[in-house]
This record gives structure tokens, C-alpha cells and sequence, in this order.
């Protein structure tokens, strides 16, 4: 804080020395916020929408969506039908009590509850364990019959989904070599879906309830990690105008 002295010229007196205050905002003025990726939100910005993959939970949300199904996989190879369907059933609450306790997104856990239900009333009622399995049998299918229809209409699904799941919009649908980088990579996930059919529809006619449980496990993230991680080299090697 600094004093200043005028004097007047006229009569040559020392004016009262003059204190220059702090700029004080007007009250109620809200300062900056840091936005929810590091930028500055100022009044009257509207909020970030939230992505797919946040509404999802994230990675955390998307594995614990699945904790059911691994449960009954192996509870039944040891149990049998009846504890595999309990334990299934167990889990997929314990989970979405967790994600509650934690204040985590619960869409992904009430998914993975649904889901696990489904399967279950299916095995009930034609009471065998391989009946679990047949929902996801035919949402594989569903799933490689929806890759080759994109591919073929030219919205190839690797690309809307990635797009989607992060809000970047369908402005990559321009660029022709990204478009053919995810028409591609959708080939790939049509390719891992088609493989899940063949091999645990062969084991499902065959009734081979526990190896048809091994497939589930052995092509679920452990497949579905080798397709994202093929889509992300593909796309990252398309070339850019």
C-alpha cells in the first residue's frame, strides 16, 4: 500500500496524503472455477454433458457389470446349477451395494443385474447351466450381424461407438481415410462376435456345460482386449490429411 502527496500550486499547501484501496469485487461475484477438464467455467457456461463412458462408470463400471457372470462360471463349475445361479445373483446385488456405498454410477451394476437375471430365468426354466450362457450367445450374434450391416451402409460401429462413448461427434464420417480405418476395425469386432458363435454354439449343441464356461471367460475381455487394442493401432495409422 503506497501514499501520494499533491501540492497545490496556488497556495502551496501539502494536500492530505491520498490511500489507494484494493479492488474489491462487487459482492456475490463468483470467482473462476476450474471446469471439469481444467479450464476455467464462467457464469452462464453450460455444464459439460457428461460422455457414455462416464455414464458408464468407466472402465471400473464396465468390468464390474460383468463380476456376475464370472461368479456363476466358476461357483457352477464347482456347485453346480443351483449355487452358480445363487451366487450369480448374490453378486450382482453385492455389486450394485458397493457402487451405492461408493456413490459410483449404479447404471452399469443395475445393467450387470438385469443381465444376470435374465440369464439365470433362462437356465431355470430349461434347467441346465448351459441355458446361462444362451442370451449372451445371441447378443454375440445380434452384435456381428449389426458390425457387417454398418460396415455395408458405411457407419461402421467401431467408429460411432468411439466417437460416442467420448462426445466427439460424426464429423470423422468426412475423412475418408478414417472411414475406411474403422470400417477396418468394425471387420475386426465382426470377426471376434462371429468367433463367439461358432465355438460356443459348437460347445452349447454339444452340451459341454463346462468348457462352454471356460469359452465365456477366455473370449470375453481378455478377445474383446485384443480387438480395441487392434482398433486403436488401425485408427492411429490411418493417414490424416
Amino acid at each position: 500500500m503506497s501514499d501520494s502527496h499533491h501540492i497545490d500550486d496556488r497556495t502551496g499547501h501539502r494536500d492530505a496524503p491520498t490511500t489507494r484501496l484494493p479492488r474489491v469485487d462487487a459482492p456475490g461475484a463468483p470467482e473462476d472455477e476450474t471446469g471439469p477438464i481444467g479450464g476455467p467455467v464462467r457464469d452462464g457456461e453450460p455444464d459439460r454433458m457428461p460422455t457414455l463412458m462416464e455414464q458408464m462408470g468407466g472402465v471400473p463400471g464396465i468390468i464390474a457389470s460383468s463380476v456376475p457372470v464370472a461368479v456363476f462360471v466358476v461357483v457352477n463349475l464347482i456347485g453346480g446349477l443351483r449355487a452358480g445361479l445363487i451366487a450369480a445373483l448374490v453378486a450382482g446385488v453385492a455389486v450394485l451395494v458397493w457402487r451405492l456405498v461408493r456413490k459410483d454410477p449404479i447404471q452399469p451394476a443395475i445393467s450387470g443385474l438385469i443381465g444376470v437375471g435374465v440369464c439365470a430365468l433362462v437356465a431355470r426354466q430349461t434347467g441346465e447351466a448351459r441355458g446361462f450362457y444362451l442370451p449372451g450367445l445371441l447378443y454375440s450374434a445380434f452384435l456381428g450381424l449389426a458390425a457387417l450391416v454398418s460396415m455395408v451402409v458405411r457407419w461402421p460401429l467401431a467408429g460411432v461407438i468411439w466417437h460416442g462413448i467420448n462426445s466427439r461427434g460424426m464429423e470423422w464420417r468426412n475423412d475418408p481415410a478414417l472411414l475406411r480405418a474403422y470400417t477396418l476395425a468394425t471387420g475386426i469386432w465382426a470377426f471376434v462376435f462371429a468367433a463367439r458363435v461358432v465355438v460356443q454354439g459348437l460347445l452349447y449343441d454339444a452340451n459341454a456345460e463346462t468348457w462352454l464356461g471356460v469359452a465365456r471367460l477366455a473370449m470375453g475381455y481378455p478377445l474383446l482386449g485384443l480387438a480395441l487394442l487392434a482398433t486403436v493401432l488401425i485408427v492411429r495409422r490411418a493417414p490424416r490429411p
